[in-house]
């Protein structure tokens, strides 16, 4: 969480679907999805569907200047 006096001005989540069967790795295809401007440390995703096995989700701090680097990813499961 960043400080009050921060000088983060926004997020970007990115996130991208995964394989379906065995460990979690990447589908080459599949790009990242890009949710841009986010201006909170909390974000609901909307639109993903039931049942999806894996997705993939970085996120990166930004000031007005520069972006930060990608957080490692993080795979979730929608059930």
């Amino acid at each position: 969480m960043p400080d009050e006096d921060s000088k983060i001005d926004h997020y970007v989540l990115e996130y991208r679907r995964t394989n379906f069967e065995g460990p979690p790795r990447a589908k080459e295809d599949q790009p990242w999805m890009v949710v841009e401007g986010i201006k909170s440390t909390e974000y609901t995703l909307s639109g993903l569907k039931f049942d999806m096995k894996y997705m993939n989700f970085r996120v990166r701090a930004c000031n007005k200047a520069v972006a930060g680097e990608f957080s490692e990813p993080v795979t979730l499961e929608t059930k």
